[in-house]
């Protein structure tokens, strides 16, 4: 068998048996390279990966083998993310897709390590585990490390699309197909595209968290578009249009906030006038208002009964209208009396419950619910979230650019903020194309009047 040239073999005697290791030169030509390779890439290019190469049967468990067997890592040169291993076993002949190149190299070094293994004749057998008990154990451990918004969206996901696909499938025979399955289970629900995302991303981090045990040869799950691009709905919309306010609900909504629920009329305000979230508008604490230079210092969300830091991780400064700042400060001097009057000092919260704690999600949304009934203004399926993007859209409109919009509603890129927000910069920028009409003369400004007078 012609592996290329050069080539490297060793030979390991072991019982009377040998055992040949080969290492792949970078240049094996595709002629050479076709002793392992199926034959629709048979013809393609093929660029080695240095690695000490064994024998596997198919269902991924080291032999002991003669020359005859062999396994190679490669990529084709038409598809340079796309890493494969070629295995010639028994005179048959098998492909599989590793992954990219990092995914590679990890099956690179589990192969040489079982490779030692199988020459110190050490066990190698790992435990069948179904999906859902690996990722319950794998949850458990990560709870720690995360937060705790990440771990219900994380649980969500498994228990609710997951598990009722997939969960009682071995962790170590996850294939694509596999994948399609719970794309194809969330699909047939109507889910939102960001849902379904959130459900693939959930099951890729299982299934890395998997081949880094050793449990699983290949994430599966990485890099899913090609599937999702075959199963849009060719009538669904191309992107999520949001549902603000305008300025004139807005508006409203903050009058009737004053004249019926006063209590409410601060924090209503502060939502619309900072765009924060609802975790990082409870979590406001007075110690994070800069009264001079206007602005509050946002660095910390309250979800899920726990204090932690805004989404992206990052500390921003928000800025404070006039408006806000004298509803603020008149705000403060009537909680400081109230808590005075009880015998308490104000709170270090901005917006405190009665126990001095952040206020209660659902006494919100009543709240604002009320606000938005009684205003008779068309209510939005987010009853505190369209707050946020009601900021977001009416700064844009205005005429403020992305990227100060960016910083403000603390998207951790700008492409967030254009997937969201982009669609309202033309109908709102209509005067820029306008300018180009003005200005100093042109030639090409010139040229339609010198072709109306001509004859």
């Amino acid at each position: 068998m012609r592996f290329g040239s050069p080539t490297k073999r060793a030979a390991i005697s072991r019982s009377g048996q040998r055992i040949y290791a080969c290492v792949s030169s970078p240049r094996t030509s595709a002629r050479d390279a076709t002793v392992c390779c199926l034959g629709k890439l048979s013809k393609r290019s093929t660029t080695s990966l240095e690695v000490s190469i064994h024998t596997l049967d198919f269902g991924g468990h080291v032999l002991l083998t003669t020359a005859k067997d062999l396994a190679y890592l490669s990529h084709a040169q038409h598809e340079p993310d796309a890493w494969w291993l070629f295995i010639r076993h028994n005179n048959k002949r098998k492909a599989k897709k590793v992954g990219d190149h990092k995914a590679a190299l990890r099956l690179k070094k589990e192969l040489a390590e079982r490779f030692a293994r199988a020459d110190l004749q050490l066990p190698t057998i790992v435990a069948p585990m179904t999906l859902q008990r690996y990722a319950e154990i794998w949850l458990q451990g990560a709870a720690a490390s995360l937060k705790s918004s990440t771990v219900r969206f994380y649980r969500d996901n498994l228990e609710n699309h997951i598990y009722p696909a997939i969960g009682t499938h071995e962790i170590g025979k996850v294939t694509r197909a596999e994948v399609k399955r719970v794309l194809v289970a969330v699909s047939m629900k109507g889910l939102k595209p960001k849902t379904i995302t959130g459900v693939v991303r959930t099951l890729s981090t299982v299934l890395s968290e998997a081949v880094e045990d050793g449990r699983l040869v290949a994430n599966a799950a990485l890099r899913p578009g090609r599937l999702r691009r075959q199963m849009r709905d060719p009538n669904a919309p191309k992107r999520f249009v949001i549902d603000p306010y305008t300025r004139a609900e807005a508006e409203i909504l903050v009058a009737v906030a004053e004249e019926h629920y006063p209590e409410w009329q601060p924090f209503l305000l502060c939502a619309l006038r900072t765009g924060v979230r609802l975790g990082e508008l409870r979590a406001l604490q007075w110690g994070d208002i800069d009264w001079r230079q206007r602005f509050l210092h946002i660095e910390r969300n309250y979800v899920e009964g726990t204090f932690t830091t805004p989404n992206n991780g990052l500390a921003r400064n928000v800025d404070m209208s006039l408006q806000l700042r004298t509803a603020l400060r008149l705000w403060r001097r009537r909680q400081r009396a109230v808590w005075m009057a009880v015998g308490r000092p104000l709170p270090k919260l901005v917006f405190p419950s009665d126990a001095e704690t952040p206020l209660d999600d659902s006494k919100i949304r009543k709240a604002i619910l009320a606000i938005v009934t009684k205003a008779e203004v068309r209510r939005r399926r987010s009853i505190v979230h369209v707050l946020r993007h009601t900021f977001g859209s009416l700064l844009i409109q205005q005429g403020e650019s992305l990227a100060y919009v960016k910083e403000q509603m603390g998207h951790a890129s700008i492409q967030i903020t254009v997937d969201v927000y982009g669609h309202l910069v033309p109908g709102g920028n209509r005067s820029a194309v306008d300018r180009l009409d003005s200005g100093a003369p042109t030639t090409t400004q010139r040229q339609p009047a010198r072709i109306a007078q001509s004859p």
